[in-house]
């Protein structure tokens, strides 16, 4: 099969970062400056505009990789009038995060150690030619760098495993998905925008109480001075950049895709986020990215999850919509665009009103119709796990059972629960399903309401455990089959229904549906697994990738989200119209009750035992 390599430089009036690739394209004034292309092992060649444009690229038919190729196939289609099949493209960003590394062109260079030292030159060559006011110099030395993009591109996504058929034939839906796109309430957004202010003054509040007034503002240094001492010492490792402590955006992007962040910590990182990505700002992105019929095109990241490869978000940053929504979203929607006052109508905090405000400024043109898989990584660990003890938890979800209650008769040994006792129960398994100890617990049990002494919560650990016995045995099955598999490259070893295998510089794991995903450059370090986090960003003097410690609580959740992921993406494949899918939930446009469900709660040939239930309404917006 011969395929084809290329790459575009182009210019515009239309800002690509704030109005997204789709606008972009579609835009009057955007036009190629050059087009570096290879076919195979060929040369790399240039087309600019001043000549005809090559024939064998015009009626080229085979595969088309280009890295973030949504960028190429909207390009050929709006501005140089190709229409090639979606199916022609191949995304090379793809490809390398699906093999666990980052998705960025230079980082997956710097990833795999070809050169750790941050090269800003095409940055620079970007800004002159092709923002404006553009440059009128010979633009030689951008075609330079464009031909060079192509041969690293080739050259990487050589290096890497293909992606499977049916991994391409999912990275194909998700760009349909993104090219239909989702409307969203234009009048609502824009009204958002304008409690910028109060909401920032609501972000400050919030982090003085969190902190009991020792941070008085976000941007006061003494945030730095509060949260260092509340990291562990592996995460304070992460705020070291050129021998000085800092938490700018990288810093707290490292520290935010730490699994064992402590909740308080967390959040106030968080605010310092939102000051910058507020929910105002979240309602701006809408405005912007919304193309001339309303509808925001492009949000999803094919396997933007590294080490599960579930999907990430882009733009419009659906995954990060707060769950909670406002009780009657009309009813704020009309005082909103009249500028009227919505605190304390609607709630204690212009934040948390906003907030609720996000799902439902997303709207169909008549009704979406919204499914959500119940419990669905409480159902995928212990049917992962094989374990015969597992059965009894299975059996309780085939029936229709309340595996919350289950837990709770488990723990207090008693046939009648209350409901304080099955909150206990759905913390216990919140918490405690992929390792969690007594930290964990107390941190879920506080954001359900709960709160215990320690010796209660640790005696509810234990009580969990022991009623689970599948569990522990499954995360310390994980931990000695993937230290196996490290200690003897070649061989694969098993854990329940996972399979790990080291090729001698990346440890591998399969999934049921036959998938694999990897933990990069896996090694032994002081007794324990590290790997390489993609990510993690490394600061611009590193010399070697930021590692991750692989324990077994990590393990396990890595391989059920992994599952949950397969599960949504073999659902994706056959739903209808799907405009919107976050973690475990699909939105399709129009009404699709029985036709989702029986999609849903299906299970694939390879998940065949494991129970599915959904939950499913219409609605006139997004909600829950």
């Amino acid at each position: 099969m011969t395929v084809l390599y290329c790459d575009f430089e182009t210019r515009s009036h239309c800002d690509l970062p704030s109005r997204g690739v789709y606008n972009y394209a579609m835009h009057a004034t955007t036009e190629v400056i050059c087009m570096s292309y290879a076919f195979d092992d060929e040369d790399v060649q240039t087309w600019i505009p001043l000549h005809p444009f090559p024939e064998r690229v015009a009626n080229f038919v085979g595969q088309i990789r280009a890295h973030n190729a949504a960028f190429e196939r909207l390009i050929f289609q709006h501005v140089l009038g190709l229409d090639f099949r979606l199916e022609q493209f191949y995304c090379t960003s793809a490809q390398a995060r699906a093999n666990c590394a980052p998705g960025s062109l230079e980082d997956v260079g710097r990833f795999a150690g070809a050169s750790m030292r941050k090269d800003h030159k095409g940055a620079a060559l970007v800004r002159k030619f092709c923002i404006p006011p553009f440059s009128e110099d010979d633009p030689a030395e951008l075609i330079a760098y464009c031909e060079q993009d192509v041969r690293a591109m080739r050259a990487i996504s050589r290096s890497l495993r293909d992606l499977s058929v049916d991994e391409l034939i999912d990275y194909h839906v998700n760009e349909r998905i993104n090219d239909r796109g989702v409307k969203v309430d234009g009048a609502l957004a824009r009204a958002a925008m304008g409690y910028s202010s109060d909401e920032i003054e609501d972000i400050q509040a919030r982090v003085t109480e969190i902190t009991e007034g020792a941070v008085p503002t976000v941007r006061s240094p003494k945030l730095r001075e509060w949260v260092i001492p509340r990291l562990t010492e592996e995460q304070a490792k992460l705020t070291v950049k050129d021998d000085t402590v800092s938490l700018d955006k990288t810093v707290r992007g490292n520290l935010l895709a730490c699994d064992d962040l402590a909740p308080e910590v967390r959040e106030v990182i968080q605010a310092a986020d939102d000051m910058w990505a507020s929910s105002v700002a979240k309602f701006a992105r809408m405005d912007q990215l919304a193309c001339t019929d309303g509808r925001v095109r492009g949000a999803f990241v094919f396997a933007g999850g590294a080490a599960t490869g579930r999907a990430a978000s882009y733009g419009l940053q659906v995954h990060n919509f707060t769950r909670r929504c406002a009780k009657d979203p009309e009813a704020v929607r009309h005082a909103m665009v009249r500028g009227h006052r919505i605190v304390p109508a609607f709630g204690k905090r212009i934040t948390d009103v906003l907030r609720g405000m996000l799902r439902p400024a997303l709207i169909p043109d008549e009704v979406f119709t919204v499914a959500d898989w119940s419990a669905i990584e409480a159902r995928i660990n212990p049917w992962l796990s094989a374990h015969p003890a597992a059965q009894s938890v299975l059996d309780v979800f085939a029936a229709g059972g309340d595996i919350y209650v289950r837990e709770a008769r488990n723990i207090f040994r008693v046939e009648e629960v209350t409901d304080d006792q099955r909150q206990v129960g759905k913390v216990a398994i919140l918490a405690c399903g992929f390792g969690g100890s007594v930290g964990a617990f107390s941190a879920m049990g506080r954001a359900y309401g709960l709160s215990l002494p320690e010796h209660e919560a640790r005696a509810i650990v234990e009580a969990w455990r022991r009623a689970n016995p599948w569990a522990p045995a499954f995360w310390s099955s994980l931990e000695i089959a993937a230290s196996r598999a490290l200690h003897r490259p070649g061989t694969e070893t098993t854990a329940g229904r996972i399979t790990y295998l080291s090729d001698g510089t990346h440890l591998w794991y399969m999934l049921p549906s036959g998938r694999v995903l990897c933990y990069p450059y896996a090694r032994f370090e002081a007794d324990a697994i590290t790997y390489a986090k993609a990510s993690w960003k490394p600061r611009a003097d590193a010399t070697e990738w930021p590692r991750a410690r692989l324990w077994k609580g990590l393990l396990c959740e890595n391989v059920v989200q992994a599952v949950a992921a397969d599960l949504l993406r073999a659902s994706l494949r056959r739903a209808p119209n799907v405009v919107l899918h976050i973690h475990d939930e699909i939105v399709c446009e129009g009404d699709h009750v029985d036709q989702l469900r029986d999609i849903m709660c299906t299970p694939p040939e390879w998940a065949a035992g494991l129970p599915l239930k959904v939950g499913i309404k219409t609605m006139s917006r997004y909600g829950k």
